[in-house]
């Protein structure tokens, strides 16, 4: 019986170390052999966005593959391979008084984003996402702009990551 144990044991830690498995404490599924990611910088092509927002959602990714990936950020064709492009910055009416007024504007930002896993082509894809923040019609959108544009900016960065990597 003793011999069976060792036996089973012994084929059980030869399973497990011939396994390769990519992980992370972010639950990200990255593959074993990828070393590197790249982010081109985004396009913006809306010209409602402000000049350096492209720059800003671009570096947004950048931080949080660097904070939740054992991932090294290099300047072209990384292992995992992100690009871009802005393709709506809007303000909008999100909520109107019995008095037919405004009382809520919202802020819509929307990319299109193409991903490529250089070990894995069924994981490539190229996805819409959008997200929404809204805010006190009484409010100047100027003074409240950098707060919506980073509370949205971590839910598209978020999404976007869940997307590529995340392994639920």
């Amino acid at each position: 019986m003793k011999i069976k144990t060792q036996l089973f044991l012994l084929v059980l830690l030869l399973g497990f170390e011939s396994c390769s498995v990519g992980y992370s404490f972010s639950g990200a599924d990255i593959p074993a052999e990828a070393n590197s990611f790249s982010v081109e910088t985004f396009q913006n092509i809306t010209p409602q966005a402000g000049p350096n927002y492209d720059l800003a959602i671009t570096e947004a990714l950048k931080d949080l593959m660097l904070a939740q990936t054992r991932l090294d950020l290099i300047e072209k064709r990384g292992d995992l391979q992100f690009e871009g492009v802005v393709t709506k910055y809007e303000i909008g009416n999100a909520a109107v008084s019995s008095e037919e007024l405004t009382t809520l504007n919202r802020l819509t930002i929307t990319l299109k984003v193409k991903y490529t896993n250089a070990f894995d082509r069924e994981k490539n894809f190229e996805k819409t996402f959008s997200r929404f923040a809204d805010y006190n019609s009484s409010q100047d959108f100027t003074a409240v702009e950098a707060e919506l544009i980073r509370e949205i900016n971590d839910q598209l960065i978020q999404d976007i990551f869940d997307a590529s990597l995340g392994a639920w």
